[in-house]
């Protein structure tokens, strides 16, 4: 039986920066949750790992194209291509849309910045010219603007397509002479409507929808992936303000078009806006009554006190230690209305945050120690603590001393982060 395809793979391996991956995550997993899980892959495992069958989508997300190749030339990009012939979608964004076509063409005749070269996915079959407005700097926002785009209704069928959008632009190319590659499978989904500072052939293009074998793929030159709710106007570059504000006015329009292009890709698109939900607590609970209480203590030497509370502060995560007769006051507290709508501060924190992109790394994770009875199912309602501890017993007594100690501390929790990040960092 053939394996679903439901994973959205977002490139985060060398070459892509951390802020246009935190775009990508943020956008797809609202428009595409719950049908998708919308997760990040690196550059060893799409050379090394069997992700291909499971994967519904392989994003490239803003960055440099040239450590996209100097990791993947070879047998990456064999593995993609192989993907996407047979099947597979690709969705590139400015640098992916560089690296996904036959030539890149950046910044030419400026020594410092100057890349060109052929490019061995080539979905395009043409080149990707850039930058397609002048003012680009790396790492920085000073050549970023909010550019107009006209959309191609005829090759936008489904969805809600606005006839134009402004949309975040920096350092993107334009898709040369992309009508002319009609015959090749080529359709021009969006076209730039301002002057440009390179030569774009003929047309203007912006998003290219590229058949390639029996599976297809998206590049864009801008940016529909960021929201103008997670930028910062209050950066230190003139008019950038105006350029979020501008961006805010568009919003909707902007995810539309995003909408109709993982449409055209034959994406299942979530028909309600899809927020994410909320770190649960963390569940440290012991088979042996004592056990939990011994674990611990053997963590003693790295957990810290700070205004009467108790830390463990890792290399990537701090996790507040609680007890539950703790945890079921503060709830209690948490729950109580204080503004005068009856909404609680956290909940309206909440709901602001649902518009940006949260940084899980800083939330202090908090870690639950049931150290004299089991978590209750109130408690953890999707998983009975009980039911496990007692088919435990019944497996160790069948194992005559093989596995006596597996399985007997446990860490549950019901949404987390990243369980390897969580558990090796």
């Amino acid at each position: 039986m053939a394996t679903k395809r439901m994973n959205v793979l977002v490139y985060s391996g060398n070459g892509s920066t951390v802020e246009s991956v935190r775009h990508c995550l943020f956008s797809l997993r609202r428009l595409l949750s719950p049908n998708y899980a919308v997760i990040t892959v690196g550059g060893n495992g799409i050379i090394k790992e069997p992700w291909t069958a499971s994967c519904a989508l392989l994003v490239f997300p803003g960055g440099a194209d040239l450590p996209y190749c100097r990791t993947l030339d070879g047998e990456g990009n064999r593995r993609i291509h192989q993907y996407v012939e047979r099947g597979g979608l690709y969705l590139g964004f400015c640098a992916g849309g560089y690296y996904g076509s036959k030539r890149c063409e950046f910044e030419v005749g400026k020594k410092s910045m100057e890349v060109v070269g052929n490019r061995e996915l080539a979905f395009f079959p043409g080149t990707c010219r850039g930058c397609a407005f002048p003012g680009f700097v790396y790492h920085s926002e000073e050549g970023a603007r909010a550019v107009q785009l006209r959309t191609s209704k005829d090759a936008l069928s489904k969805g809600s397509v606005p006839d134009v959008f402004r949309s975040y632009y920096n350092g993107g190319g334009v898709f040369v002479d992309a009508p002319k590659f009609k015959q090749h499978g080529v359709e021009v989904l969006a076209s730039f409507t301002e002057e440009l500072d390179v030569d774009s052939g003929e047309g203007c293009a912006s998003v290219v929808y590229c058949k390639v074998g029996d599976g297809a793929a998206v590049l864009t030159s801008t940016h529909p992936e960021f929201a103008a709710s997670n930028l910062d106007p209050t950066v230190n570059i003139p008019g950038y303000d105006e350029i979020v504000r501008v961006l805010k006015e568009d919003d909707l329009q902007r995810t539309d078009f995003l909408k109709a292009c993982l449409l055209k890709l034959g994406l299942q698109i979530s028909q309600e806006k899809t927020a994410m939900p909320s770190l649960s607590r963390l569940h440290l609970s012991s088979a042996e009554i004592t056990g939990t209480s011994r674990l611990i203590e053997a963590l003693r030497d790295i957990i810290t006190e700070q205004d009467g509370e108790e830390y463990i502060v890792d290399e990537n995560d701090t996790f507040l230690l609680e007890k539950p007769s703790r945890w079921s006051l503060g709830s209690v507290v948490d729950a109580l209305p204080s503004t005068p709508d009856g909404k609680s501060d956290n909940q309206e924190e909440n709901e602001r945050d649902e518009e940006k992109i949260i940084d899980y790394d800083k939330i202090v994770k908090r870690l639950l120690i049931h150290d004299k009875n089991q978590p209750e199912s109130k408690d953890t309602p999707y998983f009975n603590h009980h039911a496990y501890v007692a088919n435990l017993k019944h497996y160790e007594s069948q194992s005559r001393g093989v596995g006596r100690t597996f399985g007997k501390e446990l860490l549950y929790g019901e949404v987390v982060t990243s369980t390897n990040t969580l558990l090796e960092k």
